[in-house]
């Protein structure tokens, strides 16, 4: 029988997901975000690639319905089955990347939602703030419990943006996506490309690339990042599975294709 991913209704998915986004609809406001910006995206501390993924093998993703292995294991899966189609090098690396932004556990706080134990500003699929949330979230019931939609500034279809301002210019839901796109934006070594980076910043972003919601928001370049984020997004979530990797034997193929791109110091996150 093929396997179904993203059942949110299966009578086997956990309660800890649907909590999950009880409390991410609710907190995650126009205000949170600010704050989350203002508190995270410092860039003073210093970590190497690796050692941040190695920390992801403490990270379990509360969110996902399909896979409850430490999140290190999703990476590789992803960048190995890019590999395996002989994609890019670039894709293959953003593939093993794509989650890290996740290490932000490391210093953050169950308040937050961004601790080990509290997620809810850290994991799940991201919505934009500052506009009515739309029918397309997972467990859309919850959308009326955001203080934000009863502020008449931020509960209509455009909200507090302009009519096809595009993705760039929206504020999203804060989570691991636009912390590690921001992290490495901040990094003066990246070379990846533009690609890679919508790839980082919007894989997550599900009422827009799988709902079609926003379509008063878009511009026409957001048509091209929906082509990106619909090819990079069957690796996302097609490639999970059991299978268990060491990341100890898979940095001597992608730690060459890391220095190429983002070069052999720290990272700042």
């Amino acid at each position: 029988m093929e396997k179904t991913f993203r059942n949110y209704e299966a009578v086997d998915v956990k309660a800890a997901v649907k909590e999950h986004y009880r409390k991410m609809r609710s907190k995650q406001t126009v205000d949170y975000v600010q704050r989350m910006h203002k508190k995270y995206l410092t860039f003073d501390k210093p970590m190497p690639l690796f050692e941040a993924m190695a920390h992801l093998n403490k990270l379990i993703d509360v969110s996902d319905p399909d896979l409850d292995l430490p999140n290190v294991q999703h990476l590789i899966q992803s960048a190995e089955a890019i590999r395996e189609d002989n994609r890019p090098d670039w894709m293959q690396l953003t593939g093993l990347i794509h989650d890290l932004g996740k290490v932000m556990f490391m210093w953050g706080s169950d308040e937050d939602g961004t601790s080990q134990d509290e997620q809810w500003g850290t994991v799940g699929d991201v919505f934009v703030v500052g506009c009515k949330l739309p029918d397309t979230c997972v467990y859309p019931e919850f959308n009326k419990l955001n203080p934000d939609m009863d502020n008449p500034e931020y509960n209509t279809t455009t909200g507090i943006y302009e009519e096809g301002c595009g993705l760039d210019n929206l504020n999203l839901a804060w989570g691991h996506d636009e912390y590690l796109y921001r992290v490495l934006a901040n990094h003066k070594d990246n070379k990846l490309p533009a690609e890679a980076m919508v790839m980082i910043r919007y894989h997550s972003f599900y009422p827009w690339h799988t709902g079609g919601s926003y379509k008063e928001l878009l511009n026409e370049k957001d048509g091209e990042y929906l082509q990106i984020i619909k090819d990079f997004n069957k690796y996302d979530l097609y490639t999970k599975s059991q299978k268990i990797y060491d990341l100890d034997d898979v940095i001597d193929y992608y730690k060459p294709i890391a220095d190429k791109y983002l070069g052999t110091g720290p990272i700042y996150w």
